[in-house]
C-alpha cells in the first residue's frame, strides 16, 4: 500500500484498491483529492492491474461530496482543478473502474461514483446530486447524466436535488448491482473477478474499442474498431493464447501482452 494520509491505495493480484479514507462521511476536501490524483497517476504506470476498485472507509457512507468550505470563493477555483483532475484521469484510465458504494454517494461523491465505468452499491446506499439546494449546480454530473439517463430524469434529480435509493439507481442504469450490506464486501470481491480473471490487453482494448466508438458516426466507428481488432488485438500474445486455449479446450493462461 502506498502512503497516503487520507486515502489508502495499493495493487494486489491484478486489482487497484482506492479508499477514501475520511469516515464516517469520507467528505472530499483539496488535500484528500490531491491524493486521490496522486494514486490515479501511479495506476496510469502501473501495467499490472486489471481493474479499479473505487469505495470508502467504514459502513456509513461511500462519500458525502466536496468539502462546503472548499466551494468558497477564494477556493473554489482550486477545488474545481483538483476535482475535475480526477474525473479526467478516470475517464482516460485504460482499464475497467467500478465504483463500490458502501452507502450514499451524495454530490461530488455521486460525480465520482458516475464517472467509473460500472457501480455496484450495498442496499443502504443512495445517490443524489443536491448542490441546487446550496445554490448551486454539479458540473461533472451535468455532463454525464445526460449521456447515462432520459432527460426528463436528469432535469428532476438536477433541479430538484433529489435523493434515490440503491433500487431506484439500479432501474435507472446508474447501478449495475446492489448487494445485501452483510455480504457487500463478499459480493464485491465476486464481482470483480470477473475482470481480474481475463486478459488485461483485451480488457484494454476491448475499453478503447467501446469509448472510442461511443463518438463516432456509425460507419466510422465500424472501420475505427476493424482496425484496432486487426492491426492491434489479433497482434498480441493474450489474443492468440484466448483463441487456441478455446479450440484445445483448456484455461486461457494469459500473458498480458
Amino acid at each position: 500500500m502506498s502512503d497516503f494520509k487520507f486515502i489508502t491505495y495499493g495493487v494486489s493480484a491484478s486489482l487497484a484498491t482506492l479508499t477514501i479514507n475520511r469516515p464516517p462521511y469520507n467528505v472530499l476536501d483539496i488535500a484528500t483529492m490531491r491524493e486521490i490524483n496522486s494514486a490515479l497517476d501511479l495506476l496510469m504506470e502501473d501495467k499490472t492491474a486489471k481493474a479499479l476498485v473505487i469505495t470508502g472507509a467504514g459502513e456509513k457512507t461511500f462519500s458525502s461530496g466536496v468539502d462546503v468550505i472548499d466551494h468558497t470563493p477564494d477556493k473554489v477555483v482550486e477545488m474545481i482543478d483538483v476535482f475535475h483532475g480526477i474525473l479526467k484521469r478516470l475517464l482516460t484510465l485504460p482499464i475497467p473502474t467500478v465504483a463500490a458504494l458502501n452507502g450514499p454517494a451524495l454530490g461530488g461523491g455521486c460525480e465520482l461514483a458516475i464517472a467509473c465505468d460500472m457501480v455496484v452499491a450495498s442496499e443502504n446506499a443512495k445517490l443524489g446530486q443536491p448542490e441546487i439546494k446550496l445554490g448551486v449546480f454539479p458540473p461533472i454530473a451535468a455532463i454525464i447524466l445526460p449521456r447515462l439517463l432520459p432527460m426528463t430524469k436528469v432535469m428532476e434529480l438536477m433541479l430538484s436535488g433529489d435523493i434515490i435509493d440503491a433500487r431506484e439507481a439500479q432501474s435507472l442504469g446508474l447501478v449495475n448491482r446492489v448487494f445485501p450490506k452483510e455480504s457487500f464486501a463478499a459480493d464485491v470481491a465476486k464481482y470483480l473477478e470477473k475482470f481480474t480473471s481475463l486478459s488485461r490487453v483485451a480488457l484494454v482494448h476491448t475499453k478503447r474499442a467501446v469509448k472510442e466508438a461511443a463518438t463516432r458516426p456509425f460507419y466510422e466507428a465500424l472501420f475505427h474498431v476493424e482496425q484496432l481488432y486487426l492491426k492491434e488485438l489479433m497482434a498480441t500474445a493474450d489474443a492468440k493464447e484466448g483463441l487456441a486455449a478455446f479450440i484445445e479446450k483448456r484455461k486461457p493462461v494469459w500473458q498480458d501482452k
